[in-house]
C-alpha cells in the first residue's frame, strides 16, 4: 500500500499535539470513493513487559466479508501511553502490517476514534490521511462527547456531541447490548460509517472486521510471547 511521510514518528508529546493540530486541516468528511468491493480491519495489542505492539490487518471481500488476506508486524513502542495521542504510539506498527497487503482496501475500519477526538484526530483520521484512504472509527467507549442513550432496536443511534458539534454516534449494533461509537475517519460522511458498520456487524456488537482483527493481534501477542519463552530455554 502506499503510505504517505506526512510527519516523523520521533517526536515529543507536544510537537505531537501540533501535529494533530495541523493535519486536521486535512481531513475530508466526504465520500471519495465508488464502489466497495474490499474493507479491510485493523488493531493493535500491547506486551507490557517486551514493550511490543502486536498489529494485524485482515481485508474481506464486501458484502461477502470473506477473508482475502491477512498481514501482521511486530514491533517495540517507543512513544509514550499519552490519552489522545495513541496514533503516535500505534501507527507505526499498524503501518508495518498495512505495508505487507498485496491488495488495496476500499475502506479501513479502525478499533478506535475519528474524529471523535480532543482535535478531531482519532487513529481512523490519522492513519486515513497517511493511508489516503476511507476509514471508520469503530470504539467501545467514548472519548469525547456526549450523547444520549439510543433505542434498543439494532440501528438505532444518538448524536454525540463535541464542543456543540457533531462528531459521531452512539449506534445500537445489538439488541439489548451497549452501543458502539462510531464516528468517520476521513473521505466518509457520518452517514454513510453507519451504514456500512452496521452491514458489517453480523449479529455482534463489534463489527466483524475490527472483532476479527482483535481476535487475531491476540493470536499474534501470544504466539510472540511462546515464542520468547521457547528461545529463552533454548539458552539454558
Amino acid at each position: 500500500m502506499k503510505i504517505l511521510e506526512l510527519h516523523s514518528w520521533d517526536v515529543t508529546p507536544k510537537e505531537a499535539v501540533d501535529i494533530q493540530i495541523s493535519l486536521y486541516a486535512k481531513i475530508c468528511l466526504n465520500n471519495k470513493f465508488q464502489k466497495i468491493e474490499k474493507i479491510a480491519g485493523a488493531d493493535i495489542a500491547f506486551d507490557p513487559l517486551s514493550q511490543k505492539g502486536f498489529a494485524g490487518v485482515i481485508l474481506y471481500q464486501f458484502p461477502e466479508l470473506k477473508v482475502v488476506e491477512r498481514t501482521q508486524a511486530i514491533l517495540k513502542l517507543s512513544f509514550p501511553y499519552v490519552p489522545g495521542l495513541l496514533a503516535f504510539r500505534e501507527a507505526p506498527v499498524l503501518l508495518e502490517a498495512f505495508r505487507l497487503l498485496r491488495h488495496e482496501p476500499d475502506i479501513i475500519f479502525f478499533d478506535g476514534q475519528g474524529i471523535a477526538h480532543p482535535r478531531g484526530m482519532g487513529i481512523a483520521s490519522h492513519l486515513g490521511l497517511i493511508l489516503d484512504k476511507p476509514t471508520i472509527g469503530c470504539a467501545k467507549s467514548v472519548l469525547v462527547g456526549k450523547y444520549r442513550e439510543p433505542s434498543q432496536e439494532v440501528g438505532a443511534y444518538s448524536s454525540l456531541i463535541h464542543k456543540e458539534n457533531k462528531v459521531g454516534v452512539a449506534l445500537r449494533t445489538r439488541k439489548n447490548v451497549r452501543p458502539i461509537f462510531v464516528s468517520p475517519g476521513h473521505k466518509i460522511d457520518l452517514e454513510k460509517s453507519i451504514e456500512l458498520v452496521l452491514a458489517c456487524c453480523d449479529g455482534y456488537r463489534i463489527p466483524k472486521p475490527t472483532r476479527e482483527a482483535d481476535h487475531f493481534v491476540a493470536q499474534i501477542k501470544e504466539a510472540e510471547i511462546q515464542r520468547c519463552k521457547e528461545t529463552k530455554k533454548k539458552q539454558y
